[in-house]
This record gives C-alpha cells, sequence and structure tokens, in this order.
C-alpha cells in the first residue's frame, strides 16, 4: 500500500480520544453541506490536521461561511451547525 504525499499531518486526535484523518474529510467535491461534514471541516482546521486557508481552497468556500461554521460550533456543537440552527442564529427564522 502505498500513501499519497501531503504537507503536514496525516492524523490528529481529538480531545474525545477519537482520531481524525485526511481520509475522514469530505471529499474536495462537496456540495450538500450537512451539519457532520461542516463538524469535520471545522475540527480538522482547529485542531491542526488542515490549516484555514487550505481548507477554504479545497472546500471552496468563503472565509466568512468557514467562521459562521466555527462559531456555530463553538455556542451549540455538532447540532448548531444544522440549517435550522444556522437559520435562528442568524435571525432568519421565521
Amino acid at each position: 500500500m502505498f500513501l499519497k504525499k501531503v504537507d503536514g499531518l496525516r492524523a490528529v486526535k481529538l480531545p474525545d480520544g477519537t482520531v481524525l484523518t485526511r481520509a475522514d474529510l469530505p471529499p474536495t467535491d462537496t456540495r450538500r453541506w450537512v451539519a457532520s461534514r461542516k463538524a469535520t471541516v471545522v475540527r480538522a482546521v482547529v485542531y491542526g490536521l488542515l490549516g484555514q486557508t487550505e481548507a477554504l481552497a479545497m472546500y471552496d468556500i468563503s472565509q466568512e461561511e468557514f467562521a459562521s461554521w466555527l462559531q456555530s460550533m463553538q455556542l451549540k456543537g455538532v447540532n448548531g451547525l444544522k440549517i435550522t440552527q444556522l437559520q435562528q442564529l442568524r435571525g432568519e427564522h421565521r
């Protein structure tokens, strides 16, 4: 088995003891961003698996969008990344 050469870490250990690897990241062509995929990208950046600039380019997301994911995750965890929670945080919920 051959491992692809990557700059940086291949895996990081999260505070809960689980290990996050580059193989756990969503595909780079992801267009449907469910809460669990957003959380994986946020964790990858927060714990050093990916740099923020690398993640933004890799997934074609804006700095503002990533910042909103990070804030939502800090406030309410993975549930904060669900679209209904994001709408409520932004005051868009009817």
